[in-house]
């Protein structure tokens, strides 16, 4: 595929090298979600003649279809926690069937999209939902579009500040979301979670990251046919970004906030909704501004 341009950085003394490749093994201990996958050693211990392995401790091999990948993003801007990785911590293991896979991302330009790659490459899910901080926002805002435009208010976390560049040169102008955008909000709004689609991811590292997953999984992910005989991609991706945690507001005024809690829970529907719904509902969920 062709792959995020970014400023040449020269790495710190000591530091190890940033590409996909590279960031594996960072990524798979940075993974503390719910569930944490091993991979376990042969064992050479002989397998005793008539024994009975009870049903519950048969170990099957996850298939493509059987996992979630859910991220969110380590604290920035000052602040010293983020709702959207607090918010997988508090994940159950299975939504829907689904085993839930977390991988907690740094709030980084392009390094972002490498974690993730990274985390899809290991865990091969059937859909990937990334979460992000939102702060002002009173909702949980279900990301319809990415553009490919990097444009920060502020540095990253390694103090990288793009203004006006291209996430992907030559990529197209957008990519909308490959989840049911509609399906998933309607979902929250009956899971009792003030919830909407949202037609804007922003332009910093959330539009980013959600551009550079879509562009990623675009490059190398074929279509396959899905029971009603359309074309639909393998692995189904998208963004939801979540307000301020309670916490958080605790020292700022006028400030929509939403706890942890009800966050999980909203986050879990939409899952749950993601999963049922292949193709999405047809409903009300435009704005006039």
């Amino acid at each position: 595929m062709t792959m995020l341009r970014r400023r040449g950085r020269k790495p710190k003394p000591g530091e190890r090298s940033r590409f996909p490749g590279a960031k594996a093994a960072g990524a798979a201990s940075a993974n503390r979600g719910p569930s944490a996958t091993l991979e376990a050693k042969p064992s050479r211990r002989r397998a005793r003649e008539g024994a009975v392995v009870p049903p519950e401790l048969v170990m099957k091999p996850a298939s493509r279809g059987e996992i979630v990948l859910v991220t969110g993003f380590e604290p920035f801007g000052g602040e010293k926690s983020n709702p959207s990785w607090e918010v997988c911590t508090r994940l159950p293991r299975e939504i829907d069937g689904l085993r839930v896979e977390t991988c907690r991302i740094p709030c980084e330009f392009r390094h972002a999209i490498e974690v993730v790659a990274a985390a899809i490459e290991r865990h091969q899910p059937a859909l990937v939902v990334c979460l992000g901080q939102a702060g002002g926002r009173a909702h949980l805002s279900v990301e319809r579009v990415a553009i490919n435009v990097d444009d920060a208010r502020i540095p990253d976390n390694a103090g990288e500040r793009p203004i006006d560049e291209p996430i992907a040169a030559g990529g197209p102008p957008a990519y909308f979301a490959t989840l049911p955008v509609k399906a998933m909000a309607a979902a929250m709004r009956a899971a009792g979670v003030p919830a909407q689609v949202s037609n804007t991811a922003g332009t910093y590292v959330c539009n980013h990251l959600m551009y550079g997953v879509l562009h990623y999984l675009a490059a190398g992910d074929s279509a396959q046919l899905d029971a009603g005989g359309a074309l639909s991609p393998r692995v189904r991706a998208g963004f939801i970004h979540v307000p301020y945690s309670e916490e958080q507001v605790l020292d700022k005024t006028a400030i929509p906030a939403m706890a942890v809690t009800t966050m999980a829970r909203g986050i879990e529907a939409a899952i749950a909704a993601a999963h049922r719904n292949r193709h999405d509902i047809r409903s009300v969920e435009g704005a006039l501004d």
